[in-house]
């Protein structure tokens, strides 16, 4: 029971919820870049490049035989998978500075100091000082 207890404890930590559930929103995340890439974005630069269909490049080491798929090389699929990361890491990037600029603004707004008002030395001090004044 006690080994029970501990783990509801750990599991239910806020940063282990937290991370779960941004595991969980950056695999959709890694979902609809992907589809962005592969639907939208390669199939014009595969026609900017005479047709190319980078998904379908690739070098065959050895040729089918019989039952015995070819041995290939597919960098077209790794060339895409670097066009996938590229994108999601520049996505990312862009929304943490955004989500950092927006909490910059809210701490500076909440941070900014009121002009501290003069203590009662202070203001014994500028009594006497505009008396002076008014005296010459």
């Amino acid at each position: 029971m006690k080994w029970l207890s501990e783990f509801k404890k750990f599991a239910m930590r806020g940063n282990v919820v937290d991370m779960a559930v941004g595991i969980i929103i950056g695999a959709a995340f890694g979902k609809i870049v992907s589809s962005l890439v592969s639907d939208v974005i390669m199939p014009p630069i595969g026609v900017l490049l005479g047709g190319v269909d980078f998904s379908n490049l690739a070098v065959t080491i050895k040729q089918a035989s019989g039952d015995t798929p070819a041995v290939v090389i597919g960098y077209g699929k790794f060339i895409q998978t670097i066009i996938d990361f590229i994108i999601i890491a520049f996505s990312i990037f862009a929304l943490v500075k955004f989500m950092n600029a927006l909490k910059s603004k809210a701490e500076t707004a909440a941070e900014a100091p009121k002009p501290a008002e003069p203590t009662k030395e202070e203001q014994l001090l500028t009594e006497i000082r505009d008396l002076l004044k008014e005296k010459k």
